[in-house]
């Protein structure tokens, strides 16, 4: 954790503030299914234990609504730590021992809630509210209440601690800047007086080893992808559009139970094969084309992230099967190497990545009869979860409970000619544990179920 620790024992408060509107109906924007409310609060008693004073956070307002397609979702840290998915929420933690200055009529903890509103609720569907009964039960809080409440509160608070924690402004591959901007504004307003010191870490470390409850979710994620992959199998062939193969997948997972994707389909044919997160689905797939296919379930709020790379008419080429065998190489080497101790980060010698590397590069020739290491250019593994990217470093070393990647890949523009292989692992006690290891992998096998099934599908005009 970034924050420096101080001898005294103060009460901790932890506070998350999540704005008010919305599109989706209250009931069914809550995960059909979620792990006990125990194993939530277990997680923010871990958090607050490990810090002075005060976390103030805030989700996801909800103000996308102006799209029509939108569908809200919790921010993932808050979802973690209260498995609520409605927007509008506020979670204030008091530990066990107060501060010295603290108000002692303070409960242990409380959820806020928006307010009942029947106006909103014929458009956008029933809501939970602090006034519904049984909601102490059903949240997993002894006290919930009216979220218009929630700032009188820490005002409240602010004499009694000199530092406040927050997720403080940062970069990611999704964005993530903008929406720290905001709360760390809002409570500059609110705590003039107060320092702000940033809780990210210490929330994302809880994050990387995942519970029973979050393996279980992960899996149905797992299991719905590598379907609509076999899915996938069966139904290519040459003439279709790429958008055709990843509306198929995605038909398999809503079928099978799953809410969303973890991320938009790649379904990338021929030349863009070589594009690592191609995102047009536009082209028509041609005779001789390789397919590659990253795309993954969401399950509960869980991403899986799978990929496979096929021929188009069902036949690899020489060439495509030399590469795509040497790409399978890699990662079955870097799995034997993927244990808890070891990495996956590019700098060192013995990393699963640099295994990965090395295997590539010592086999097979680019056009010119240069080595293949220069066509992997990205990093063999990460961390998924709650996002597909989920918090993890791929220097720090892997530790039992982790899910993470396994994602070789060589790409030949020139050759129109990208391969990836990508499967999802649980980092065990003693190793791993493949947990796609029910889709094939080799070759063979990926053209025999191609030429036992052609599956019909309307044709363009």
């Amino acid at each position: 954790m970034s924050s420096v620790r101080y001898g005294c024992v103060c009460k901790i408060v932890t506070l998350f503030l999540l704005g008010a509107v919305a599109a989706s109906p209250g009931l069914a924007q809550q995960r059909r299914e979620r792990e006990p409310n125990s194993v939530y609060a277990e997680r923010r008693a871990k958090l607050a234990a490990q810090i002075d004073g005060p976390i103030l956070l805030w989700g996801y307002t909800g103000r996308e609504e102006v799209s029509e397609a939108y569908v809200f979702a919790q921010e993932e840290n808050f979802y973690y730590l209260t498995g609520h998915n409605e927007e509008g929420a506020g979670l204030i933690i008091f530990p066990a021992k107060h501060a010295p200055a603290a108000p002692t009529d303070l409960p242990t903890e409380i959820l806020f809630l928006p307010a009942k509103d029947p106006a909103k609720e014929k458009w956008n569907g029933v809501r939970m509210s602090p006034s519904d009964p049984g909601i102490e039960a059903r949240t997993g809080f002894a006290s919930v209440q009216n979220f218009s409440g929630m700032r009188a509160v820490i005002e409240h608070l602010a004499p009694s601690y000199a530092n406040f924690y927050t997720i403080l402004p940062y970069e990611k591959e999704e964005g993530g800047y903008p929406h720290e901007k905001q709360v760390v504004d809002w409570l500059e307003l609110v705590l003039p007086q107060a320092k702000l010191k940033d809780i990210r870490a210490s929330i994302e470390t809880l994050r990387q080893i995942k519970s029973p409850g979050e393996l279980e979710f992960l899996q149905q994620a797992i299991d719905l992808s590598l379907d609509a992959h076999i899915a996938a199998f069966k139904m290519m062939r040459p003439g279709l559009f790429e958008y055709q193969i990843a509306a198929k997948m995605v038909e398999v997972h809503a079928m099978g139970g799953s809410e969303a994707e973890g991320y938009a389909p790649i379904v990338g044919a021929g030349p863009n094969s070589t594009a690592l997160h191609y995102d047009k689905l536009a082209r028509k797939i041609e005779d001789g084309d390789i397919v590659v296919m990253d795309v993954g379930a969401q399950y509960s709020g869980y991403s899986a992230d799978i990929t496979r790379t096929i021929p188009a008419n069902g036949k690899f080429t020489p060439r495509q099967r030399e590469i795509y065998e040497i790409v399978l190489g890699a990662q079955n080497a870097a799995l034997a190497a993927m244990k808890p101790g070891e990495d996956v980060c590019r700098k060192g010698n013995k990393s699963a990545y640099r295994i990965a590397y090395d295997y590539i590069n010592s086999h097979g020739k680019d056009l010119h009869g240069k080595p293949l290491g220069q066509y992997f250019i990205h990093g063999l593994s990460h961390n998924i979860g709650l996002n597909v990217h989920d918090p993890g470093s791929a220097c720090e070393p892997l530790r039992p409970g982790m899910v993470v990647t396994n994602e070789p890949g060589i790409y030949i523009p020139e050759e129109n000619l990208g391969v990836r292989i990508e499967d999802d692992v649980l980092i065990t006690e003693t190793g791993n544990k493949l947990l796609s290891a029910r889709l094939p992998r080799s070759p063979d096998e990926i053209e025999q179920i191609m030429a036992a099934h052609v599956e019909e599908v309307p044709s363009q005009h």
